[in-house]
């Protein structure tokens, strides 16, 4: 049995951002968009006179899922670190905020 702690173990291994990163949430929100006009393209209407001919809600949605992939596996291969230490600025805490200048009063 090891007496290692689980901050032993994650002692060496960088931060990562996780769902924290951007990339996650714009590949899950166009994947969300993607699956709603998939939906649409194969159960709702289909009205090829106003798209001349093509089924544009299955196209795009089938797009978005594509790019919404790309987004989660980009976020997947290069993940974010965050520095372990970060300095804090060196902006004076005492120092009093800048104040605006309020215009004349006549």
């Amino acid at each position: 049995m090891s007496d290692t702690t689980a901050a032993d173990d994650t002692a060496g291994k960088p931060h990562k951002a996780g769902l924290f990163d951007i990339r996650n949430i714009i590949g899950a929100l166009m994947g969300i968009y993607g699956v709603i006009l998939v939906l649409a393209g194969l159960l709702g209407e289909h009205e090829p006179e106003k798209t001349g001919g093509i089924n544009a809600n299955l196209w795009t949605g089938l797009a978005l899922l594509v790019v919404g992939a790309f987004f989660a596996t980009w976020a997947r291969l290069k993940p974010i670190v965050v520095p372990e230490n970060v300095e804090a600025p060196d902006d004076d805490p005492t120092r009093p905020a800048p104040q605006r200048k309020r215009p004349p009063v006549h």
